[in-house]
């Protein structure tokens, strides 16, 4: 059997790329398919060079990994409470089928759905021990960074201008300008904290890209002219410093980053927040809320079935169509009550709620200096899920991968930590290694 390359978590950080490289390479093939499906997802080279669209690259590597994993001896499906939350969330959305009112709309859209819950059934299988949560991690924030750094730089050399489609991310999940910055509010929390912990124990250029986690995400969400993405930042940084916000100088830094963001933003975007309840697509909006509610007290157990809210709007609220066509109702709450009713909802919140109360399983005083780093990501995942959830009321991303690929993170460290935690080794010097 292929012996895997012996490196500790501290022999990988932050981004020892010889070491990474050689340690992925030693990987089995499971946890190998299983990064290069995340990275196709957030990556999407297919896209950028379109010679390799040829073949569904994302789904034969997850069938592979998923294959594969039978034969991995560190592969193990340890079934934790999210599993089972997410698992009576999904019979809620296959029993609205049952009930579907245009059940081609509910089995052409299926895969936005059952891919992300297969995606968290095999990682949380093979993604079983710290050094492979770490290399996984690797893969979303480089992606994410990438997309980061590029959109930040298009909204600068555009001169902090104004455009109407806000900033467009890669083909795929991010493409929108809302989906995009919401991708950011995922980054932000991370990249900040992972700068504030560590700026100073890594080297320059690797500080430099964590700074770069930290800005570029706030320029992309700026740019993006979501303002449910930048209600979502705000809370974001008022929860990072609710503490110390009071201290005067606290204050004037944030006067003082509040006044250069506010300067910067183009004059219409200052407009689209003054005008908020008022212009078109708020009322628009207003209207597929206040008709969501509606369906969803007529249809209260199960919906209308999944993904049905297109056409059954365009069909019963005709007149209530300010654009060209109907669209999705803006909202993840609203996407799901619609969709699979009050049943599918109540396990929808569920999730969202034991995601951001569940806590890191090893106490305080019982932690390694290697378990530092999987703190700051378990405090970064949870503001990364808030920021989801705020913007989330303003777009339609109850099936992007957001929520899923964080729950995902968050239960491959709970099963590494429950099942599969070894004390840190002491070296040579009695410090406790990585």
């Amino acid at each position: 059997m292929k012996q895997v390359a012996s490196y500790s978590l501290n022999d990988l950080f932050f981004l020892r790329i010889k070491n990474l490289w050689s340690y992925f390479k030693s990987e089995s093939l499971a946890f190998k398919c299983i990064s290069i499906y995340l990275f196709i997802e957030f990556f999407r080279p297919q896209s950028i060079f379109p010679i390799l669209d040829f073949a569904p690259w994302a789904q034969i590597f997850l069938i592979v990994s998923l294959l594969a994993s039978f034969i991995d001896p560190k592969a193990s499906l340890k079934i934790t409470g999210m599993h089972i939350l997410v698992l009576l969330f999904a019979a809620a959305i296959h029993l609205s089928f049952m009930v579907a009112h245009y059940i081609s709309w509910s089995q052409e859209n299926y895969i936005f759905f059952v891919q992300w819950l297969v995606v968290m059934f095999i990682s949380t299988a093979v993604v079983t021990t710290k050094e492979r949560i770490y290399i996984y991690f690797i893969v979303l924030f480089l992606c994410s960074l990438k997309i980061a750094i590029g959109t930040a730089k298009i909204w600068v050399f555009r001169g902090f201008s104004f455009s109407s489609w806000g900033l467009m991310g890669p083909p795929g999940y991010f493409q929108n300008s809302g989906e995009l910055a919401v991708l950011m509010l995922v980054l932000f929390p991370i990249g900040y904290y992972l700068y504030s912990r560590y700026k100073g124990e890594v080297r320059t250029w690797e500080k430099y890209a964590l700074l770069a986690a930290t800005i570029c995400p706030i320029l992309t969400i700026l740019g993006s002219s979501s303002r449910g993405a930048q209600l979502a930042l705000l809370v974001q940084i008022t929860l990072m410093f609710w503490r110390k916000i009071f201290k005067p100088k606290y204050l004037i830094l944030i006067a003082l980053v509040g006044w250069i963001g506010w300067s910067v933003l183009p004059a219409e975007q200052k407009e689209r927040f003054t005008s908020i309840g008022e212009d078109k697509t708020s009322i628009q909006r207003m209207l597929y809320w206040e008709h969501s509610w509606d369906i969803m007290k007529e249809y209260p157990a199960l919906g209308i079935g999944y993904f049905n809210f297109i056409p059954y709007y365009t069909r019963h609220f005709p007149e209530d169509i300010l654009y060209k066509k109907a669209e999705m109702p803006h909202n993840i709450f609203f996407q799901v009550g619609t969709d699979a009713g009050f049943i599918g909802l109540f396990f929808y919140l569920l999730i969202i709620i034991a995601s951001l109360i569940r806590r890191l399983p090893i106490k305080a005083g019982m932690r390694h200096e290697s378990d530092e780093f999987y703190v700051i990501l378990w405090k970064a995942f949870k503001l990364s899920i808030l920021g989801f959830v705020i913007a989330g009321q303003f777009v339609t991303i109850g099936y992007y991968p957001f929520l899923w690929i964080l729950i995902t993170f968050q239960t491959c460290i709970v099963i590494a930590y429950r099942h599969n935690f070894k004390p840190s080794a002491v070296n040579e010097n009695g410090i406790k290694a990585y």
